[in-house]
């Protein structure tokens, strides 16, 4: 029985880390493999619930100004200027740099958070519960600072 317990937190665990991963992924990968696709700053004109809205202006000069949105984080507010890239297709933006870049990867960070008791306690792997707790703290905390 103790097998069955501890391969039942093993696939918990396993399904929070994928999903963590998974949901860090769709705004993560426009952050790290940003080149080649079109980057430059969004000055912040109006914030709603889930999203921030503004206007874009690429570093590109042949690219044309418009207006993109951004997930709201509590760093964006109105008036400010951030820096972005473009999602390829939509007029959608994601903070680039180390507070986007973290920002993007909160979820992953949750999940090890999430994880954790899971393996320490479900488990009995303690250490291994301690360092996922660790890592996902550090980014919750590194992406509280870095933005």
């Amino acid at each position: 029985m103790t097998h069955v317990r501890t391969a039942a937190m093993a696939l918990v665990a396993l399904l929070l880390l994928v999903a963590g991963a998974w949901t860090s992924w769709n705004s993560a990968q426009h952050v790290l493999l940003a080149k080649g696709r079109e980057h430059g700053t969004l000055t912040v004109t109006a914030c709603g619930e889930e999203t921030c809205d503004g206007r874009f202006v690429p570093e590109d000069p042949a690219s044309s100004r418009r207006t993109l949105s951004i997930a709201r984080s509590v760093a964006a507010e109105k008036g400010a200027t951030i820096p972005v890239v473009v999602k390829p297709g939509t007029d959608e933006g994601v903070r680039t740099g180390w507070g986007g870049g973290l920002h993007a990867w909160l979820p992953l960070g949750g999940a090890l958070v999430l994880a954790a008791p899971l393996v320490g306690g479900g488990m009995r792997l303690p250490r291994t519960a301690w360092s996922l707790a660790g890592a996902g703290g550090a980014v919750l905390v590194a992406a509280f600072f870095a933005l």
